[in-house]
C-alpha cells in the first residue's frame, strides 16, 4: 500500500509505468503520461491514481503542522559512491 510523505524510497507504478508516483518525505512526484482509455484498463488506472490522490490528499489533510512551503530542494542530498573501479 503506497503511505504518502512516508519516506523516500516508494515508487507507485500506473498501467505499468506509464506514470509512476514517487513517494518523499516532503514532496511526492509524478512522471509520465497515463492515457485512461474508455474501456477495462483505462478504468483500472484511473481508480489506482484516484486511491493515490486520494492517500496524498488524506496524508496533507491530517498533518497538523503543515507549512506555507516547504523549501525548494530534494527531500535528500546527493551522496559520495566509492568508484569500484579504482
Amino acid at each position: 500500500m503506497f503511505k504518502p510523505y512516508s519516506n523516500d524510497d516508494d515508487v507507485l507504478n500506473i498501467q505499468g509505468d506509464a506514470l509512476t508516483v514517487s513517494n518523499g518525505t516532503t514532496r511526492i512526484v509524478l512522471n509520465g503520461t497515463l492515457e485512461l482509455t474508455q474501456d477495462q484498463r483505462g478504468l483500472k488506472a484511473a481508480l489506482a491514481l484516484k486511491e493515490a490522490v486520494d492517500a496524498i490528499v488524506a496524508a496533507l489533510q491530517a498533518h497538523p503542522g503543515l507549512p506555507a512551503k516547504v523549501k525548494d530542494e530534494p527531500d535528500e542530498k546527493p551522496g559520495v559512491v566509492q568508484n569500484p573501479f579504482q
